[in-house]
């Protein structure tokens, strides 16, 4: 998958022209964030695992400044957090890492999951297919364009008010 890609599957919400890409990687939530001018916490980054089925992804979009909690993880997925390995990745989401998003994804392949630590922030910025890309969305517009099956209370260490 490419930012072609992602753009052609965004137009469908008119969010196409609102993808960014940068002459500076992207790849992880710190560069992220130089790269857009933001704090961490407000990069959504795409965390992928493998689902209980052992056979499709699951991709988790979480702020940047939270982490999985695992008693939480395994409560609410019924299976264990195991991320999938780097193989695995392009092959279930179609985008390389550090360019994992929860967009354009092949179908049958994956669920999309929110986590709640997004919700305290007016906008997000996900990724849109590279390593060096972002688009900003408001919660309710990424999850309409991420497909995703619900919000999940599945992180930790995020800060309820982090300074923007």
């Amino acid at each position: 998958m490419s930012v072609d890609a992602v753009r052609e599957y965004l137009k469908k919400w008119g969010k196409d022209q609102a993808v960014r890409e940068f002459s500076q990687s992207s790849a992880t939530v710190e560069l992220a964030a130089q790269a857009v001018g933001v704090i961490p916490a407000r990069i959504a980054k795409t965390l992928s695992f493998l689902e209980k089925d052992g056979e499709r992804a699951l991709l988790l979009v979480a702020a940047g400044d939270a982490r999985i909690d695992n008693p939480k993880y395994k409560h609410t997925f019924g299976c264990k957090a195991k991320m999938l390995s780097a193989g695995q990745v392009e092959e279930l989401t179609g985008h390389a890492v550090g360019g994992v998003c929860p967009f354009a994804n092949p179908r049958g392949k994956t669920d999309v999951y929110l986590d709640e630590s997004l919700k305290r922030f007016s906008t997000v910025f996900p990724a849109a297919g590279s390593a060096s890309s972002a688009v900003e969305m408001t919660c309710e517009e990424l999850f309409s364009c991420s497909g995703a099956k619900g919000w999940v209370d599945v992180c930790k260490d995020w800060q309820e008010n982090p300074a923007e």
